[in-house]
């Protein structure tokens, strides 16, 4: 008698993984190539000018989210633009650790 109770269950749940696979397959055959770069990677890489950038551009930058992105801006119309990449770190959030994970794509023009 128990046995009949777990057949109902296990027999969808067969079912429904049976359904899943070929949907798997799809996906992994549409998925971008190992060493392949996608648009959006390509975007996130891009050099940021934090003279000109706005908030939704500083907020490509690791780790920087919305609030330090608008301190950025803050920042930069109450002392002018930045003369040097470094100075960026004044500005309340952007520790040593967002510093370095950003340092090659900052820019100052």
């Amino acid at each position: 008698m128990r046995h009949h109770v777990y057949r109902a269950p296990v027999v969808a749940l067969f079912a429904l993984v049976l359904g899943l696979i070929p949907r798997l397959h799809e996906a992994a055959a549409a998925a971008p190539a190992r060493g392949e770069q996608t648009s959006i990677t390509a975007k996130v890489a891009d050099p940021v000018n934090i003279n000109t950038a706005d908030v939704k551009e500083l907020m490509r930058l690791e780790g920087i989210g919305r609030k330090v992105a608008e301190r950025i801006v803050q920042y930069r119309e109450a002392h002018g633009p930045f003369k040097k990449a470094e100075e960026l770190r004044r500005v309340e959030g952007v520790g040593s650790g967002v510093w370095e994970r950003n340092r090659s794509r900052i820019v100052v023009k």
